[in-house]
């Protein structure tokens, strides 16, 4: 956010949880685009900790942009379509 800010965009953040119960930590909004962000406390993260992200970019479309998992590990990979592992450190 303070990043976002610093570069003169005004972002706004966002939880996301729909009727059917998914639900994404944190959606930021920048520029018109969103970006879905999962918080999870393991460090070791797996493919599946990307499927409510990938839920969010099918729901929202064009208007989705990549996504990430933050975690407390060290490790950067991909988990799937469209999603990043990022730890924590990298923010």
């Amino acid at each position: 956010m303070k990043t976002l800010t610093h570069r003169g965009s005004e972002p706004r953040v966002y939880f996301l949880r729909t009727t059917a119960g998914s639900e994404v930590d944190f959606v930021v909004e920048v520029e018109g685009r969103l970006v879905p962000v999962e918080v999870k406390l393991s460090a070791t993260p797996r493919p599946a900790m990307g499927n409510p992200i990938q839920r969010f970019q099918k729901d929202f479309g064009g208007q989705a942009t990549l996504g990430y998992v933050v975690h407390p590990g060290d490790v950067r990979l991909p988990l799937g379509d469209g999603v990043t592992a990022l730890p924590f450190a990298e923010l």
